[in-house]
Order: structure tokens, then sequence, then C-alpha cells
């Protein structure tokens, strides 16, 4: 077999299949990775999404025991939205980062990756694969960067010298012992625009994140949302994009490659009012395409549900006061009681009011007691 004609025949093939850009790496152990992830994990800074052991996730031998190499892979998205719905002070609307405008990407990847894989075991008899995005044990950043798809940027993403950060990035582990490619030179330099930009300071320094204060991770979570956080929220009802529209080698960046990339509008930026009464059917229907979706509702309901406080939109009281009434869950009665309070119409100081009567959820009365604060707080 000859390794190097493999290769060049892999990279032609990778091109045939709608894959942007693939590089090679060695399977041995991520040293410095591991290291990095201990000291994550001390520091409590991880958003607990993530998937095996540390041993796992930095020793690709515990997942594929013969493993030689890893071929890395890196889609391009879109960073702009053609024909962009605009909200109007009648229908505010929510936003969806751009990783999760099209398709979930997980489909995307493994689409690609599993026609490789076929393509591999076809010239090869007998070469084993194994392939993962974003949810399996490896990082698809570290081995990125090993495999020299670009280089990690002070905002924890891989940039690419072609593509900037909106890349999606997956990966396949083989026994065969292709020839590595060169990493890429690091080009932040002195930039620290993505760690001053970052809404909650969760940049802690270039290249480390502390997840638990990161809006991408928090629009995730299904509890009731920090204060703090619910302020920097603005109109995110999933990620955030931040650190990645504010890097300069993301200027001009827009790639309109891959048709099941593109958003779908009205779902990439929804109307935010209709999301508070959407069934889960109705729910799947309009999101289950996209990554975003993968939490269920109750996050994005609750997320929508500040974004409209973050409006201040008395338009939306009536239905607010409806679910702050008839909601069976508390973490979206509460955060309706607390966005009437943020909004502080009469109308809706005199609805909480009356339903701290009946309510016997004592987070809810919690929540019910900051939005009527906000209200004693005007004066």
């Amino acid at each position: 077999m000859d390794v190097g004609q493999l290769k060049q025949e892999i990279v032609a093939y990778s091109k045939e299949i709608g894959i942007d850009k693939i590089g090679f790496a060695s399977a041995d152990v991520f040293g410095e990775l591991k290291e990095r992830l201990k000291r994550q994990q001390t520091l409590g800074y991880q958003s607990g999404f993530e998937k095996g052991s540390i041993e796992e996730r930095t020793e690709p031998k515990r997942l594929l025991p013969e493993a030689q190499s890893i071929l890395s892979i890196a889609i391009a998205y879109p960073s702009r939205m053609k024909n962009a719905p605009k909200g109007t002070r009648e229908e505010r609307r929510g936003i969806f980062c751009r990783a999760s405008w099209g398709t979930d990407y997980h489909v995307i990847l493994r689409e690609r990756l599993e026609k490789l894989s076929a393509f591999i075991e076809e010239k090869v008899p007998g070469a084993s694969t194994k392939v993962m995005v974003d949810t399996g044990e490896l990082s698809d950043r570290a081995v990125a960067e090993r495999a020299g798809i670009g280089f990690s940027g002070k905002n924890c993403a891989i940039i690419t010298p072609e593509f900037g950060s909106y890349v999606y990035l997956g990966e396949l582990i083989t026994n065969i012992p292709f020839i590595p490619d060169s990493p890429v030179e690091d080009s932040c330099g002195d930039c620290r625009k993505c760690l001053d930009a970052c809404p909650t300071g969760a940049l802690v320094q270039g290249g480390q994140l502390n997840a638990q204060r990161c809006l991408s991770f928090l629009t995730q979570t299904k509890g009731f949302l920090a204060d703090e956080f619910r302020v920097e929220l603005g109109n995110r009802v999933y990620g955030c994009d931040t650190c990645q529209q504010v890097c300069p080698k993301n200027k001009q960046m827009d790639f309109h490659f891959h048709p099941e990339a593109e958003p779908q509008p009205e779902a990439a930026k929804p109307k935010l009012k209709p999301m508070l009464r959407i069934s889960n059917r109705e729910f799947k229907e309009t999101f289950g395409h996209m990554a975003g979706s993968w939490r269920g509702k109750k996050p994005i309901q609750r997320n929508a549900i500040i974004a409209l406080a973050h409006f201040k939109d008395e338009t939306a009281v009536d239905e607010l006061v409806a679910v702050m009434n008839n909601d069976p869950r508390p973490v979206i009665r509460g955060t309706a009681a607390w966005t009437l309070g943020k909004i502080g119409t009469d109308e809706a100081i005199t609805a909480i009011k009356e339903a701290m009567e009946k309510e016997t959820d004592d987070q809810v009365l919690f929540e019910m007691e900051k939005g009527l604060d906000f209200q004693k707080n005007r004066y």
C-alpha cells in the first residue's frame, strides 16, 4: 500500500463529497490537552456536556486500539443570512447562533465522514475507521489544530486561513499510518478583541474558557438563569457568536458552499411571542432540523421570555401573564414573572401580585418578588 498515494486520493475524494478542508494528524496522546483539561476540571470551568473521561478524550487508542492516524475535516458555514427577517415593535425576534442556522451539523459532517470511511475501507480492505462529530470523546479542536486545519485562537475556536472560524469540525480515526500535516502558525498576536467583547467575561484569558459563564453554554441549560446572565443575553435564544463576530480573522468571511447549511430565516430568527405557546410537535417541525433543538424547547422558551424583557415588549404582556398563570414548569412561570416585572406596565405588576396569591413554588415566588422589586426601584 502506497500511503502517500492513498493520502492524495483521499484529499481529492474529500473535495468531491463537499469537504472544504482535510488534514492528517498522528494518533499520539494529546498530552498538553490532557493537562489543560485537568486544570479546567479543577477550576470548575467545564460545561458538563463533555463526553467521556479525560483519558478517553486525549488518548485516541482508547477509542480505536489500533489507531495510527486521525483525519480532521472542516466544512464552512455562512456568517450572513440572506433575506434575514426584520423584527418590529409588535413582533420582536430572537436569534440562533450561526453554527445552528442550517441542518444540524452533526448530520452534515457525519454523512461526509461516513463516505470518507467507506472510501478508505474500499481502497484498503481490512482498514479500521471510527467516525466522530462533536458528541464523540475526542476534542474536535485539538485534532484540527494538530492536523493543520487551523490554529486555536484566543476565543478557543479553530481559526482557518481560508474560512476564519466559521467551520464545522469532525474527525475519523484510522489504523493507516499517514504522514501528518504541519500545524498552522498561531497569528492572534497581541489582539484581544474577543476577550474584551465577551459579554460575561467567560474568556478568562487567551485560549481559556470558563464554560460556566459562556452564554453559548448557558443558553442550553434548563434551570433558572442567573440574573447577571439574563442582563447580557439580549435576544439570543441559542448560542452566542460575539467572540467570532469581533475576530479580525473573520472579516469578510461568509461562505455559502452547502445548501444544507443555509438557514431557514424564520427558524434562525424566530418571532419571540409565538415561542411562548409553541407545542412540542410544532417545535420539532420548526426547529427539529437544527442543532439548537437538541435540548428541547424548554431552554429556548426560557431564553425567548428573557429576550422579551430585553426589548421591554409591552405587546407581550398578555401572553406572558398567561404563561405565568398556566405553564406547569416552574422555570417558565418564574422567568415570565421576572420579565413582566422588567416590562413594568401597571397590567404586568397587577398580574404578578394576583398570581402570587395562588403560587406555591418557592422559586417562582422568589422570581415574582424580583419582578415587583423592579417596580419599587423605579421610584
